[in-house]
């Protein structure tokens, strides 16, 4: 019989106690791919309510100028 392999749930990073906030570049960095786009939820591992939150933090820090919009050459 074959036997089925099973990826482990990623667990949401704010679920588990940790706060995102628009100034924390690096942790922001995470959820942006190299291009600037918002990585989805399927690949962050985050819950729907905190992939919101993520992504109006993403978008604050653009508006600052804290993280770029594209991709710099």
């Amino acid at each position: 019989m074959a036997e089925f392999y099973r990826k482990k749930k990623k667990v949401c990073y704010m679920c588990t106690g940790k706060d995102i906030d628009y100034k924390d570049i690096e942790t922001l960095k995470r959820y942006v791919n190299d291009s600037g786009k918002i990585l989805p939820r399927r690949v962050t591992g985050a819950c729907a309510k905190h992939q919101r939150h993520i992504a109006e933090q993403i978008k604050r820090a653009r508006a600052l100028g804290y993280l770029p919009y594209t991709k710099q050459n």
